[in-house]
């Protein structure tokens, strides 16, 4: 089970990370050419909205079954402060945590806001900043506080 999840998290964040930035690039397009907010739009901004928030229910899954988080757990934190084991027990699903949070708000308020403009500047500035948490708190292969490769696979 533990493979499966990990697999299934490692395919998702790639279209999470793809649908976040189809998604700010419409936003930024449809911000500077002053363009309707059209049923594209607002599928893309939906779309961008679930797939992380599956992505979020598969990391929390994953966390409660880990190895590397119950060692983390079990283990005494005491002068080791930047581990592999203290990202993935804290920095990782806090700040991931906090993006998808980021990236629902800024779609429920676009959902509800009037004008074009409004809509657009609400998904460029939420989804731009989970963005850019996301990217740091990725396990890339070249980070230096864990890293993972680019794909997992079954």
């Amino acid at each position: 089970m533990h493979q499966i999840l990990l697999s299934l998290h490692s395919i998702n964040r790639w279209l999470v990370l793809l649908s976040l930035l189809y998604s700010i690039y419409l936003a930024v397009r449809g911000r500077l050419q002053h363009l309707k907010f059209n049923a594209h739009a607002n599928f893309m901004r939906h779309v961008t909205a679930t797939i992380s928030q599956v992505q979020l229910l598969l990391g929390l899954s994953l966390y409660m079954i880990s190895p590397v988080v119950k060692y983390a757990m079990a283990e005494s934190n005491a002068g080791n402060l930047v581990s592999e084991h203290i990202f993935f027990k804290y920095i990782h699903i806090w700040l991931m945590a906090i993006s998808v949070v980021l990236i629902t708000l800024g779609s429920a308020k676009a959902k509800r806001m009037q004008a074009d403009d409004q809509k657009f500047s609400t998904i460029l500035f939420g989804f731009s900043t989970a963005l850019l948490i996301i990217l740091f708190a990725i396990p890339w292969p070249f980070s230096p506080l864990a890293n993972r490769p680019f794909l997992r696979s079954f």
